[in-house]
């Protein structure tokens, strides 16, 4: 642990330039005693480190003093080479970036490590985005990446999702975040946390006022905010359906982010055969529940009856309209 101490403070010297003790000592969850102690080793092993006390000083290293040390193990180098979601580099515009920095890193390593490192990247593949999304529409993240890197105020034409005209918001922003390979702006909005998605922004504006944002909050903590208040929004329905168990991997695929309590085996049903499984699922509003009808007679909502009566209701609706199509003979009815 302390030769793992002692090469971190190296690196952060040789980034940082002149580091306070203090701050050396948060960052590596030691006492500034330490610290000082760690500084006397590495002097001691031949590192021209000294410190300087008062108000601005600090611990430095000797100017010009560089090491080629990475200080990573296997295991650290073969992760920085496992990068997820190659699509996001893309989109922010960092492909070549990320190729570039790779091979620098790839150079940088200790020996050893290179065959190790350069393996992982061949074998291991992350693909953050789902299966069977369909076409996004595209997203142009530049305004808004210039908005956060440059902590800047940010003007947006916004349209939520139903409404027909885009609403105008003046937003602080914390930053990016893809998720499942849908990108997101996290900003206050007067002072509360609001997410936006990327790809319904139909126009953003730098404008000439610095950001504005609670003081200490940063963008992790407030994505954790929003993300619980989206996976807890509370369903304003709640359907009891089941599922035929042959179809149930489709369902949860297609469906999961409605239930709301772990599925049960019905073994009641058909005679105790265990065909069906149980769920539970919450809706904002009834009509919702027609996501439901693609599985046909493999779901069947057991309640509550408005959500058996809509589904009902849409499911005669396209009988009748398919069906007219078959008493005509040849091709659909036109009206």
């Amino acid at each position: 642990m302390k030769a793992d101490r002692l090469l971190s403070i190296l690196l952060l010297l040789q980034t940082r330039g002149r580091v306070p003790a203090h701050e050396l000592a948060e960052r590596l969850e030691v006492s500034v005693r330490t610290i000082y102690r760690d500084i006397e080793a590495l002097s001691a092993s031949g590192v021209p480190v000294y410190a300087e006390r008062g108000r601005h000083g600090g611990i430095e290293l000797l100017a010009g003093f560089r090491t080629d040390v990475t200080g990573l193990t296997a295991d650290e180098s073969r992760a920085l080479f496992v990068l997820a979601a190659q699509g996001a580099h893309a989109a922010l515009g960092l492909d070549e970036a990320l190729g570039s920095a790779l091979r620098k890193v790839m150079a940088a390593l200790p020996e050893p490590h290179r065959p190790a490192a350069e393996l992982a990247s061949r074998r291991i593949l992350v693909d953050a985005s789902r299966w069977m999304a369909g076409p996004r529409a595209s997203v142009d993240l530049e305004v808004l990446q210039d908005a956060v890197f440059a902590d800047r105020r940010l003007r947006l034409r916004y349209r939520h999702s139903g409404a027909a005209e885009p609403r105008t918001y003046t937003v602080d922003p914390y930053g990016l975040v893809s998720k499942a390979g849908v990108w997101y702006l996290v900003a206050d909005l007067r002072g509360a946390p609001r997410l936006f998605r990327a790809d319904r922004v139909r126009s953003a504006t730098l404008t000439d006022a610095p950001v504005q944002r609670r003081a200490g909050v940063e963008l992790a903590d407030v994505w954790a905010v929003l993300k619980r208040e989206v996976e807890n929004r509370p369903g304003g329905i709640e359907v009891t359906a089941r599922v035929r168990r042959s179809r149930f991997d489709l369902f949860l695929r297609l469906n999961g982010t409605a239930i709301t309590r772990l599925p049960e085996s019905d073994s009641d049903s058909e005679g105790g055969t265990g065909e069906w499984v149980t769920v539970r699922l919450a809706y904002q509003v009834v009509g919702e529940a027609k996501t439901l009808l693609p599985f046909a007679d493999h779901v069947e909502v057991l309640s509550p009856p408005e959500v058996r009566d809509e589904l009902a209701a849409a499911a005669a609706a396209v009988t009748a309209m398919y069906g007219g199509s078959a008493r005509a003979g040849n091709g659909p009815v036109r009206r």
